[in-house]
């Protein structure tokens, strides 16, 4: 049972603890993000750029991740969280 905690971060090079950070914050910049979103949609003219720059920074973050952490298999494009 301990096992299905724990496979994942450590496939990934993280602790269960580093992993529920980063995913945490991942999770809680995305959530603000879709708040932002869902208000823009209804006020066009407020969070023009939140969704987009959101997600760049999030790209960036992860993508850093997983080349320090764990280099990707050859012909893989999939990203974990």
């Amino acid at each position: 049972m301990l096992d299905a905690f724990t496979r994942h971060p450590t496939a990934i090079g993280e602790s269960y603890a580093q992993h529920l950070a980063h995913a945490a914050a991942f999770g809680a910049t995305m959530i603000v993000t879709g708040i932002a979103c869902l208000i823009h949609a209804i006020f066009p003219f407020w969070f023009e750029k939140t969704a987009s720059d959101c997600i760049r920074r999030l790209h960036a973050k992860m993508s850093a991740r997983l080349r320090v952490e764990t280099p990707a298999p050859q012909g893989s494009t999939a990203v974990q969280a």
